[in-house]
């Protein structure tokens, strides 16, 4: 019997002070640029003020993606267009910065952190900071067993609530979530049918390396054997993760609560993202408010999910690779908005603008800036510390760079 209870985040997961949005609306009425100027830009800035329960919002400098690698059993059936166990190349062509992801990573000066929670793949081949966390070597075949045991899904559902913390810890602003497996498509379109209540026909797309119509009507009949027998199951989310999900979405869904829990914003990438997402809504109904959707991937079960989410994408560019490309490319979109709404300059009564900033304010008068003291005093809402979950003590400190998601 497994002593995790995802439903437990419930409890942990707290709501948006309504007072921080209310200063971050008022702010904005206030700001030189009328309101509606930005466009969705004024809509995404009162997300991100919400997510830090910060007003104004402080900016996005530290930001990390997060890549968890997996490969799935069901892809042995040839519902992939790359071979059963080959996800261990997409991490490769990662670490070597031949990616997408790699490749955009390294311009926008964001590190990428990969995680193998289910690689089918000899350890010595990837580096010890990759494979170290390995949870089991690939997963079951979803539409004729389970992709865990239970025991197993509660080790990956930590092991993702631990890197977040980790991330939380060393002061990552944000986080650009992303996976890279093979046959992970299959098993989140699985999920999301499950817990949408639809047929197989209605979620199964063509993945990120876009496979043919027989292929297609493989993946279709896989994901329908997997609903007979996620159906059951669908009253607990860690043993729906072990009965068709995988060590990479249950280490997913851990991450993305745990974030929640301590106040990491995150961009969503694509439907095995969102899958991962959809199962921790279950759990706990206040997380998606620490979340983003960052792009449109093309996949229909993923639209589904969102749709239940009320997670409306940021960017639709047609991006269908995967591993967290077309979240990384809204990632200067959120950056952007954190700029304008903390340094754009505020009107005063007699209509000149004052500065903008959001840690000190400049006296016109005296040319003197004001101290943190009086900046309390005047009613100015501090950053508040994220809070953790009780099994962690340790304190954040701002450090490093951090962002990812990918897969088919």
């Amino acid at each position: 019997m497994s002593s995790l209870n995802l439903d437990d985040f419930s409890d942990l997961i707290e709501r948006p002070d309504g007072g921080v949005r209310r200063d971050a609306e008022e702010r904005r009425e206030r700001l030189t640029v009328p309101p509606g100027a930005l466009g969705r830009l004024d809509e995404l800035g009162e997300w991100l003020s919400a997510a830090q329960s910060a007003a104004p919002v402080r900016p996005v400098e530290t930001v990390r993606v997060v890549l968890f690698a997996g490969d799935h059993g069901v892809a042995g059936l040839g519902v992939s267009a790359r071979p059963a166990g080959s996800a261990h190349r997409l991490v490769r062509a990662v670490l070597d910065g031949e990616s997408p992801v790699a490749v955009l990573a390294r311009r926008l000066g964001v590190p990428v952190r990969i995680v193998d929670a289910g690689l089918d793949c000899d350890p010595a081949l990837l580096p010890d900071e990759v494979v170290r966390h390995r949870v089991r070597r690939g997963t079951g075949r979803i539409d004729i067993e389970d992709a865990l045991t239970s025991e197993e899904a509660e080790q990956a559902v930590r092991l993702g609530m631990a890197i977040a913390d980790e991330e939380a810890d060393s002061g990552t602003d944000l986080v650009v979530l992303g996976d890279l497996s093979v046959g992970g498509t299959t098993a989140a379109s699985t999920l999301i049918a499950a817990l949408c209540g639809t047929d197989a026909s209605v979620v199964t797309g063509r993945g990120g390396a876009v496979i043919d119509d027989l292929a297609w009507m493989r993946k279709c009949a896989a994901i329908r054997d997997a609903l007979r027998r996620a159906r059951p199951v669908l009253g607990d989310q860690l043993e729906l993760l072990a009965t068709v999900g995988g060590a990479d979405l249950a280490a997913m869904t851990g991450f993305l609560l745990q974030c929640a829990v301590r106040r990491v914003p995150v961009i969503l990438d694509g439907v095995v993202s969102a899958a991962c997402a959809l199962v921790a809504q279950r759990a706990a109904f206040r997380a998606p408010d620490s979340w983003l959707a960052g792009q449109v991937s093309g996949e229909p079960a993923q639209a589904k999910a969102l749709d239940r989410m009320a997670l409306t994408p940021l960017l639709d560019h047609g991006v269908t690779v995967g591993e967290g490309t077309g979240a990384l490319l809204a990632l200067p979109l959120v950056q952007a908005t954190a700029a304008l709404l903390s340094e754009l300059p505020e009107r005063t009564t007699d209509g000149t603008a004052t500065d903008g900033g959001a840690d000190e304010t400049s006296s016109e008068a005296s040319g003197e800036r004001t101290t943190p003291e009086e900046t309390a005093e005047s009613g100015t809402t501090p950053s508040e510390a994220s809070p953790k979950s009780p099994a962690d003590d340790a304190t954040s400190v701002a450090a490093e760079t951090a962002v990812g998601d990918g897969g088919e």
